[in-house]
């Protein structure tokens, strides 16, 4: 009956009640966030957008006990009035999540349950499933880890032939998920969205706020530093920059933070590069940057990209991903991924021709408003759902 698995009366008679009276899904949200990155970004605008079209969504979030009444996602979403559940468990504690999980579709009887990350998508979609309750997720990229990072992304692939509908945010990304044998008509291409949050600062506000100089010429770059990011490249791009008086300033916490500390000071730029950590709301900080480097060497629908467009600010990027699909040599600098001289080359480009940066800003304000808008990527997404009931 309407091909689900195991129904319990409740989701079967929600199901089969919107089918006839055509109002929009209702939605639980499920994630594991890190403090805040882009797949928490985009969550926090998929769920507003669905609220202001007067969808029924919740985002829930598994949180280290220590964390649930501080974590800075929670606290965004609090923010933005977006009914939220804090689910503290442990790293391990599987089977009290899955009853945590089982006994929110319990109660808020959800028509959707998406699924965002390795963590859901593997461990509590199937909770979902086994309720009658349809399940959607987005892949928002693959950090192309080693050793056990590795086999936890083939699972999470493996994991994906079980949904109802799986999201792809690039075409490359499509194009993998069905050689690893996710069925095509499964899989929908949705490029992320972009909505503004905070006002941005001001050049002046934003660059007093980082601690950066008012008259020096900067590079930014913001991302989690993590090998699929490259920042190893940033580094070595700086240090073959034939601008020497260029600073980079780094927005961003991880774990090669110290190598990169160390490679900095071995090829003699450790002076020119400013290490901020994590900032919250980082795009609210563009406008300090005379230039966005992206050094990534795997992206989805890059959210910072998006933020970097709104912003005005010349983007210098890899071409790896979804990023050629957001922006085109007329919009940005692109530069293939691991090429430190283009990179560096760049660089020096952008600084010492503004007014061709300026125009290239402007062409990617136009597209960012002409291709990137909230409510129609919405729609798409209650399309998705509805067409999973």
């Amino acid at each position: 009956m309407l091909g689900l698995r195991h129904p319990t009366p409740k989701a079967l008679v929600s199901r089969e009640w919107k089918a006839v009276d055509k109002t929009p899904p209702s939605t639980i949200h499920l994630l594991a966030p890190a403090e805040f990155g882009g797949l928490e970004s985009v969550i926090l605008t998929l769920a507003r957008g669905q609220l202001d079209a007067g969808q029924q969504a919740t985002v829930a979030s598994f949180v280290d006990p220590g964390d649930a009444s501080r974590h800075p996602f929670d606290q965004a979403l609090r923010a933005a009035g977006i009914p939220r559940r804090t689910i503290p468990v442990g790293a391990r504690a599987y089977l009290a999540e899955r009853r945590a999980v089982r006994d929110l579709i319990t109660e808020l009887r959800p028509d959707v349950v998406h699924t965002h990350g390795y963590r859901p998508d593997v461990m509590d979609s199937g909770v979902a499933r086994r309720m009658g309750v349809a399940t959607v997720t987005t892949v928002h990229g693959f950090t192309r880890g080693k050793g056990r990072g590795r086999i936890y992304e083939w699972l999470q692939r493996r994991s994906y032939r079980r949904f109802d509908a799986v999201v792809a945010v690039s075409a490359p990304q499509r194009e993998e998920l069905i050689e690893v044998g996710v069925c095509a008509d499964h899989i929908h291409l949705v490029q992320n969205a972009w909505r503004p949050s905070e006002p941005p600062l001001s050049r002046v506000e934003a660059r007093t706020a980082l601690g950066l100089d008012a008259d020096a010429r900067v590079v930014g770059w913001v991302g989690r530093l993590s090998p699929e990011k490259g920042p190893d490249v940033m580094v070595e791009a700086l240090a073959a920059c034939r601008a020497t008086d260029v600073t980079l300033s780094v927005v961003g916490a991880g774990r090669l933070e110290p190598e990169l500390r160390a490679l900095a000071e071995e090829r003699g730029v450790a002076d020119r590069v400013r290490w901020h950590g994590m900032v919250p709301e980082a795009g609210r900080y563009l406008a300090a940057f005379d230039a966005l480097l992206m050094t990534s060497w795997t992206e989805g629908t890059p959210i910072v990209l998006l933020e970097a467009m709104a912003a005005g600010v010349p983007v210098i990027t890899t071409a790896v991903g979804g990023v050629p699909d957001v922006v085109s040599e007329h919009e940005a600098v692109l530069v293939p991924a691991g090429d430190v001289a283009g990179l560096a080359s760049a660089i020096t480009k952008v600084l010492e021709n503004p007014e061709a940066a300026d125009i290239r800003c402007k062409g990617a304000r136009r597209r960012l408003e002409r291709d990137f808008a909230v409510e129609p990527w919405v729609q798409r997404y209650r399309d998705i759902y509805s067409s999973c009931l």
